[in-house]
């Protein structure tokens, strides 16, 4: 019995130091190896996502956002795909020229201006702070200033509608489905930099998750915190700069069309403005809180946050203004603009002083944050009921 215990004790600790480097890189996060059903989703996701973006756009483009509309003439034969792709404008230079100088700007403001509002504006939180742990024990930090950006593109946005006149309000509207083929040239191109990244140069070895699977690895990515030099991190700049702080610029894009079109900007398009800019110009005031959550602290940077935060968000998350753009008809009276802008502002101000409780009840009086507390007691758990389990087989 006595040989029999010493001889699983030296099983155990030989499957220790064979998976030590699983145990070191930390067993959260994305998957390591892959079943069926994972590899079915990923195929799923890599060949329909994009159609799916597609089909929405041009439903609201070519039938005024009645989803059912292609489809029935399709069947009826009213029309032929080759019919719905001729009337689909295709890229263009102006529209890659609007792109890369969108995204040139969101890359200026984000690496190049160190935010200042953090020091006028009474409880935001902005300039360098520290994200979570990492499972390889890395603890990066970011330059917030998110905000900051918000703030700047959208002063030169009404600077430029109401003062300048270098270009056209609804220049984001007049150039929109070649902007989509732009977005998507980012996207597969980022996605696509980032894997080769992983396997070449990654940020940090440790960091890294490989399951083996190309098409898994390329979707949910395989480094977990990219970066080029110390500040450009790929998946803060992508996840809250192109696409969020697009995101309400698109809006007031439609609605200068919708003013262009008809005279007048309805009270539904001014509501859902404001219920949006809500929400975006909320994230950014909880950036830093943002470093805490599952996007930054669990997945890994692939064609998921890649291609999903330059297309999916700015083309999916806007097709409310993109349908109401198409009626010049009043839909709800002022009164009910204010008491729906009340109705949510209230709820998000609950929700941010909940996420401010949340954080400060997890931080000790010295800063050591509980919750890296607590993985690293429940990894050394694990580790000992394994041992334990394979001395007693």
């Amino acid at each position: 019995m006595g040989e029999r215990r010493k001889q699983n004790a030296s099983r155990g600790e030989h499957k220790k130091i064979s998976d030590g480097a699983k145990e070191q890189a930390g067993q959260w996060g994305r998957a390591w190896e892959v079943d069926w059903f994972s590899l079915g989703g990923v195929i799923f996701l890599l060949m329909f996502a994009p159609f799916i973006v597609y089909y929405f756009v041009m439903s609201c483009d070519q039938y005024q956002c009645a989803l059912t509309g292609p489809v029935l003439d399709l069947y009826t034969g009213k029309t032929q795909l080759s019919d719905i792709w001729s009337k689909t404008p295709l890229i263009t230079w102006k529209a890659v020229y609007i792109y890369a100088a969108w995204v040139s700007l969101q890359v200026f403001l984000y690496l190049l201006l160190p935010d200042i509002c953090h020091k006028f504006i009474p409880g935001y939180v902005g300039g360098v702070q520290e994200g979570a742990r990492t499972p390889a024990g890395i603890l990066n930090k970011y330059q917030i200033n998110g905000l900051q950006a918000w703030i700047i593109t959208h002063i030169l946005w009404f600077a430029n509608a109401y003062y300048f006149h270098w270009f056209s309000p609804t220049i984001i509207i007049d150039n929109w489905i070649p902007l989509l083929w732009c977005t998507n040239l980012l996207g597969y191109s980022v996605s696509t930099f980032a894997m080769i990244k992983a396997y070449w140069f990654p940020t940090n070895v440790k960091d890294c998750k490989f399951t083996g699977n190309f098409l898994y690895d390329y979707m949910m990515g395989i480094e977990f915190n990219p970066r080029i030099g110390k500040w450009f991190d790929f998946k803060l700049f992508f996840n809250g700069r192109p696409g969020i702080v697009g995101w309400t610029l698109i809006n007031l894009s439609y609605a200068a069309k919708q003013q262009e079109l008809y005279g007048q900007i309805t009270n539904s398009m001014i509501l859902v403005n404001i219920l949006q800019a809500i929400y975006v110009v909320d994230f950014f005031w909880n950036e830093a809180w943002y470093l805490k959550t599952i996007d930054i602290c669990h997945d890994h940077f692939g064609w998921y946050l890649g291609w999903g935060d330059c297309v999916w968000l700015p083309f999916l998350y806007t097709l409310q203004v993109m349908n109401l753009c198409n009626f010049s008809q009043e839909g709800i009276g002022a009164t009910f603009v204010i008491f729906g802008c009340c109705s949510v502002a209230s709820p998000s101000w609950s929700l941010t002083i909940w996420k401010i409780k949340c954080v400060a009840f997890r931080v000790r009086p010295d800063g050591t944050d509980t919750m890296q507390i607590s993985m690293q007691h429940t990894i050394v758990s694990l580790q000992t009921l394994e041992i334990s389990t394979v001395d007693q087989c």
